[in-house]
């Protein structure tokens, strides 16, 4: 492990670090730095989809398939940018833009809502059946405007969760 982390010189710290939009510490850096190494397994600089299955946060994720679609191969620049995301220090918007691309599917920019159904069944299993899937979607996307034919953009989506954040707060 101390192998690890001496093989990263204060530029590629502060490099990342600014890759990273500063949501990491330089002692962070180093310490993810060192797990990354522990992942990669091979020592190839990428993490591949069988070394992020080995962790077992994200093994047991219900939407550990669709996070892995944007995961494997990160090298460790990469592998910090995504992580940053679920760092207290990102914003909303940042947060908002990883779940889009957990929704959006294919990656073209766009959700349907046969992609909302698809997540949603992820998340809840056999909680809920399709139906009462469907019927949450097309609500919750009819209060904030649009139909279950409505595409959404990455703009749209935020406009979706906007409108249902306020919503929730003014039922109290």
């Amino acid at each position: 492990m101390g192998n690890a982390s001496a093989m990263l010189t204060q530029y590629d710290i502060e490099e990342v670090q600014e890759h990273c939009s500063y949501l990491f510490s330089q002692q962070e850096i180093v310490a993810l730095y060192e797990r990354f190494c522990q992942l990669d397994r091979s020592a190839k600089g990428f993490v591949s989809e069988d070394e992020f299955l080995s962790i077992p946060e994200f093994s047991t994720n219900p939407l550990s398939q669709r996070l892995l679609r944007m995961v494997d191969g990160l090298n460790f620049k990469d592998f910090v940018s995504f992580l940053s995301t679920f760092s207290a220090r990102a914003s909303l918007q940042q947060k908002i833009e990883l779940i889009f691309k957990v929704y959006d599917i294919d990656g073209k920019g766009k959700v349907t809502f046969k992609d909302l159904v698809e997540v949603l069944r992820d998340l809840t299993g056999s909680s809920m059946s399709e139906k009462q899937r469907e019927e949450v979607l097309t609500k919750v996307l009819e209060e904030a405007g649009y139909t279950k034919d409505s595409t959404l953009s990455l703009e749209d989506f935020m406009t979706v969760h906007n409108y249902n954040t306020e919503s929730s707060t003014t039922l109290d």
